[in-house]
């Protein structure tokens, strides 16, 4: 995006967005963009102590998504592919290039010879495919042959070193081999790997003909800066391809360009990439980038020749360090553990706030949460004179053409909401699919879309940018479905309260037109004997509320993103293939947005005469909102959708508890789940019960049944 974009989610860039969470007056008056493969980033130094079992993964994580909310920063969650510096832009995976003004890189590092893989052996970085290896790698440890069969890591640096403790201590009995290049490892390491039972194998190459060698195992050996660095244009080493700086940590020849931590080097202070130096980094890279944006001068840095690295081990099964500063090396010793224990746990708290629970309660909901309640609605809908489409809702309007466009029903909706995420491309898939599914609901193709867009005030490039993006978005979910967006209308706010990030300010509405492969599918044609399917969990309402106070996990706002951004049309092709055998397959359907799912249900029962039978314990929740909820979480539109609960107390629904006591926190939990409002959420269909039948048992089927339609 035009303005500054940060390229990486390494320790620097953490510690630049902590600067500006804690100082916002120093941030950049214009829109920052932090782009990172991953929504966290692992704190290095923890990294052994990791697989080693000494620490839990959200221990280690520094959550960039909240870290970028508390610093005004939009953040994008994507891989970099490349760099074209002749139009400024940033290449990404799968999606449009991001332009920059200007451009800080900080991408860590990857294994030096990774580029070429060695069966069996797995880079150690990046870290995420390494431990999801140890993972499974843990999986088949209950097989015998894996258990004895040795595992190697590879390499000669203190990385490796770290890493092959920690393996010992992860797996006391399974044999584990290092493999070092001679002469490179100090005498008392060596006797420290020897008597935690580690064969030391010195090699100068690997020699896939030796059975030991080519061993399951980490490859260790050092690291290189990204490979689409080299061929990017900038100037980097020849053998490392790290990116060479000048003193202000500016790009050689490319003064809009900064660069620090392992993909970069000061070409008058080279230094050994290591995530001390990131850390020390961040300050000055802080100073120069926001200097940088205001036309101020530069500032030079000048790292120091030497810092003390703390090497962690274990002994016995016991926790231990070794303290390293130059050629020198002290310990091994228990204290030296605690003491790098106690500066790590400094550092993760660095990037922990305090929880707050009234945060989250006092803040209006985004997303679909931000729906007007039921109440007002219906009540200005019959004052408007309009009062059916309240009393009988449909999530389509069947546009009144005659015949004129052929025997299937067209259909029209209109859908849109504040924007959920700072990323404006991905805000306008959501909103995209969204508004889609509730033509989907109706048993109906989307064919057209028209989009209004409200932009803040910002300068006409970040507008464009914005605005460019937002639509790549939309149409990310619009060309999958053979769908166009055949026009719209762009806004400028004038309310002048605009909050950074900028790309939070953008508002999106869509208005979406398809029409039925044969027949609308109503809300109210539920049938008594019908089975109610769900295609996908709820919980999204209260995930995004409690990520405004940071208590959500990153996990579980990963998969709950993950999920929204699937889309549903594939889903509805299926139930249109299914209807060409069972032309009366769907009898009722709907989708489950800002109501929550007991309100919609409340929408499909109106003037029927049923009631329904909810199997609580079947209803799928996302991970961690029930638990959230059991906590005091909940979205802003909750309390006005908890009047669907009278659905329960009139016997319209009956809700069973299998497993669950009534009055218990899970049974709250459960019920505050029923009104969560969902973004982009579930269809809900309701099929006679061999139909269920058929839906539920499919290889990997995501439809959940969750209860009966009964005649009172």
């Amino acid at each position: 995006m035009s303005g500054l974009v940060l390229a990486g989610g390494g320790h620097s860039h953490a510690l630049v967005l902590r600067r500006w969470a804690m100082k916002p007056s120093k941030r950049p008056h214009q829109l920052i963009t932090l782009v990172s493969r991953t929504s966290t980033a692992l704190y290095s130094g923890m990294v052994p102590g990791l697989i080693a079992g000494v620490y839990q993964r959200d221990q280690v994580a520094v959550d960039l998504r909240d870290l970028a909310d508390q610093a005004g920063v939009a953040l994008v969650v994507a891989e970099i592919t490349g760099l074209d510096l002749q139009n400024q832009q940033l290449q990404l995976n799968q999606r449009p290039a991001l332009p920059y003004e200007h451009l800080s890189l900080n991408l860590g590092a990857v294994t030096s010879n990774s580029s070429e893989p060695t069966p069996g052996l797995v880079p150690i970085k990046p870290l995420e495919p390494a431990l999801a290896f140890l993972a499974d790698q843990d999986e088949q440890m209950g097989k015998p042959a894996v258990a004895s069969s040795p595992f190697q890591v590879v390499g000669s640096g203190l990385a490796a070193v770290e890493t092959v403790f920690a393996l010992r201590q992860r797996w006391p009995r399974r044999p584990l081999l290092l493999r070092i290049h001679p002469a490179k490892l100090k005498p008392a390491l060596k006797r420290a790997l020897q008597e935690a039972s580690i064969q030391l194998i010195e090699t100068r190459n690997l020699d896939p003909t030796n059975q030991l060698e080519t061993a399951a195992g980490l490859l260790c050996t050092g690291s290189q800066a990204p490979q689409w660095l080299t061929s990017s244009g900038l100037p980097c080493c020849p053998n490392s391809g790290r990116i060479r700086t000048e003193v202000s940590l500016q790009v050689i020849g490319q003064p809009k360009l900064f660069a620090a931590g392992d993909c970069a080097v000061i070409k008058a202070h080279p230094r050994a990439p290591s995530g001390v130096w990131a850390v020390r980094a961040a300050a000055p890279l802080a100073r120069n980038l926001e200097a940088a944006c205001e036309a101020r001068p530069l500032r030079r840095w000048r790292p120091q020749r030497q810092a003390l690295q703390l090497l962690g081990g274990f002994n016995k099964g016991q926790p231990t360090a070794w303290a390293l500063r130059g050629s020198r090396l002290v310990g091994p010793h228990p204290l030296l553990w605690r003491l790098k224990a106690i500066i790590d746990a400094r550092f993760m708290a660095m990037f922990r706030r305090s929880r707050s629970m009234d945060s989250a309660e006092t803040m209006a909901c985004r997303g679909c949460a931000a729906k007007l309640a039921a109440g007002p609605l219906e009540s200005a809908l019959q004052q408007a004179g309009i009062a059916t489409l309240g009393t009988n809702p449909e999530d389509a309007a069947v546009l009144p053409l005659g015949t004129a466009a052929g025997s299937a029903p067209v259909l029209q909706s209109v859908d849109g909401f504040p924007a959920l995420v700072s990323d404006p491309w991905l805000n306008g898939r959501l909103t995209a699919l969204h508004a889609c599914s509730d033509l989907w609901a109706c048993g109906a193709r989307v064919l057209a879309a028209q989009a209004v867009v409200t932009l803040p005030q910002a300068t006409e490039s970040a507008q464009e940018s914005l605005l460019a993006q937002t639509l790549a978005g939309i149409r990310s979910a619009l060309d999958p479905q053979g769908a166009q967006l055949i026009g719209g209308h762009t806004l400028e706010a004038r309310d002048g309260l605009v909050q950074p990030p900028l790309s939070r300010s953008v508002q999106v509405v869509l208005s979406v037109s398809g029409q039925a492969v044969e027949t609308f599918w109503p809300k109210a044609g539920l049938q008594a004997g019908d089975r109610l399917l769900l295609s996908r969990p709820l919980g999204t309402g209260v995930l995004f509320a409690a990520a405004m106070a940071g208590a959500t996990p990153a996990p579980a706002l990963d998969l709950a993103l993950e999920q929204m951004g699937r889309s549903q049309h594939v889903l509805l092709e299926e139930l249109l293939a299914l209807q060409t055998k069972h032309p009366n397959a769907i009898h009722a359907a709907t989708d489950i947005t800002g109501f929550g799912l007991l309100g919609h249900l409340g929408e499909m029962l109106r003037n029927t005469g049923l009631n329904v039978v909810l199997n609580g314990h079947e209803i799928p929740a996302l991970p961690g909102a029930l638990s959230l909820l059991a906590k005091g979480y909940a979205s802003s539109l909750a309390p006005a959708n908890r009047r669907a609960w009278r659905l329960l107390d009139n016997g319209s629904v009956n809700l069973q508890l299998a497993g669950i006591d009534p009055g218990s926190k899970q049974h709250q939990a459960l019920l505050e789940l029923l009104v969560d409002p969902q973004t982009c959420g579930p269809l809900l269909i309701s099929v006679e019960a061999d139909i269920a039948q058929q839906l539920t048992t499919q290889p990997q089927s995501p439809w959940t049944d969750i209860g009966s339609v009964r005649s009172r």
